[in-house]
């Protein structure tokens, strides 16, 4: 995988928070790439491809699949973590003045969708 290219921007305001939209995708990209390879490290212990194939497990007793699952899980802990902070940035991101883009359109409320 690589990394992506992140390019200095001027000083216009919407330049900036358009980089800070992208800051958050470009991080919810690589959390996505994490949590694909924590399903991987799975599929390699129990010994099956995406295709269904088996192949001899990399675990080899059940106290590798509790480390694994172990590892596994406290990797997933820290992703959501990140998740919450991603979450609580993007709240802040949306309360700026973003000076050039036209306003957003008016939302739905729930009454409006029965």
């Amino acid at each position: 995988m690589s990394m992506p290219c992140i390019r200095p921007s001027g000083a216009l305001p919407f330049q900036a928070y358009s980089d800070l939209l992208e800051s958050i995708a470009l991080q919810e990209a690589g959390l996505a790439h994490i949590l694909n390879a924590e399903g991987e490290k799975i599929q390699t212990a129990l010994g099956i491809t995406d295709g269904g194939m088996r192949f001899p497990p990399m675990a080899r007793c059940i106290s590798d699949l509790v480390a694994i699952n172990q590892s596994v899980s406290d990797t997933l802990k820290n992703i959501i973590k990140l998740e919450m902070v991603l979450e609580f940035k993007l709240d802040e991101v949306s309360k700026l003045p973003r000076y050039g883009y036209p306003a957003d359109p008016p939302r739905k409320s729930e009454q409006d969708s029965e």
